[in-house]
């Protein structure tokens, strides 16, 4: 199990929030925020990031 999350090296560009298929992302104060609790870890959003911003993380279950 695990889940995906972003670093401080969004840009805030957005590209990821409309590809969500869930709305599990949104704009935080200075860079995009992922809801872990919504997220289905699909990975569209790590697909669509240009600076890579976007991380996956094994967590135990």
């Amino acid at each position: 199990m695990g889940t995906h999350y972003i670093i401080d090296d969004c840009t805030g560009c957005g590209t990821c929030e409309p590809v969500c298929p869930v709305d599990a992302i949104s704009e935080g104060d200075l860079i995009y925020l992922i809801d872990k609790e919504t997220c289905t870890d699909c990975g569209a959003c790590d697909d669509v990031c240009p600076v890579d911003a976007i991380k996956w993380k094994e967590t135990a279950s």
